[in-house]
């Protein structure tokens, strides 16, 4: 049957420039295995597919990546919020959507300049040794060099290294720590004070099974959950990804009480059908 299809652009001001997402808007009746067949298909880092919720959300996603299904993401929460309002969906809420995923109940405030989704609750504990030492010494990073290696768990695990600055964070090769070797490879880093952005981050193991992703919003989520526990995030700031690639990915990091916010532009790029 014909089911409405959106593919857009999510976490940059400029099309092309962010993280593409494909979207399923009303995929009532698909299998399991036909949402995973269309998720390869696509060969987004990512495709959602829209269906009815239970009681207290606006709609229910369900998130594939090319390897199988992903508990919570947030470049696919962000884009699959703007592809339902865009196709007509009415909030149940003024300003603020509630998505429904295989974490809980995840909402986008809708009441700010952009579109934000309110962080998961992220689990923090020290990286293994083993782990980051293999890290490391596959990247090329000296001890002396790592600041902190913390394990972040939002729904997806990802393993943390931050090193002294943003410009060591884009030397790195990140075909060094490819799959299945390695999983869960984030490394981030600081601008200097006064610029635009505040961190450089890159996630160089991503779902999708590329070699790196272009952003990745439930990895800036956890960072930024992170560097608030710690003490460091008092205020709004930016973070960027993708810059490696070329791209010029945007998270802009706000907060709203004990509430982290992870915030983000997306643009409609096609706007049709699929028949699946």
């Amino acid at each position: 049957m014909q089911r409405r299809f959106i593919q857009c652009d999510v976490f940059s001001s400029k099309v092309l420039k962010g993280n593409g997402l494909a979207v399923v808007l009303d995929a009532d009746g698909l299998s399991d295995d036909q949402m995973q067949a269309f998720a390869i298909w696509t060969q987004q880092a990512e495709t959602t597919f829209l269906l009815p919720p239970s009681e207290g959300a606006d709609y229910r996603v369900r998130i594939f990546s090319a390897t199988g299904e992903m508990r919570f993401a947030g470049h696919p929460t962000l884009g699959s919020c703007a592809a339902w309002l865009y196709a007509g969906g009415v909030p149940k809420a003024v300003g603020r959507v509630v998505q429904e995923c295989a974490v809980g109940l995840v909402e986008i405030d809708l009441t700010g300049g952009i579109p934000a989704f309110v962080a998961p609750r992220t689990t923090m504990s020290r990286m293994e040794l083993p782990v980051g030492r293999a890290i490391c010494d596959a990247l090329g990073i000296a001890a002396d060099e790592v600041i902190h290696a913390v394990r972040l768990d939002n729904g997806v695990v990802r393993n943390l290294i931050e090193v002294a600055d943003a410009a060591r964070v884009l030397s790195l090769d990140a075909g060094a720590v490819s799959r299945p070797a390695f999983d869960g490879v984030s490394v981030f880093g600081a601008y200097p004070l006064g610029s635009a952005v505040a961190y450089e981050i890159r996630n160089l193991t991503p779902a999708s099974g590329a070699v790196e992703d272009p952003i990745t919003g439930s990895l800036i989520a956890a960072a930024a959950c992170w560097l608030r526990a710690q003490g460091r995030l008092e205020g709004p700031c930016v973070m960027a990804q993708g810059t490696a690639l070329g791209r010029e990915g945007r998270a802009f990091v706000t907060l709203r009480g004990e509430d982290v916010l992870i915030g983000g532009h997306t643009a409609i790029v096609i706007d049709g059908h699929v028949q699946l």
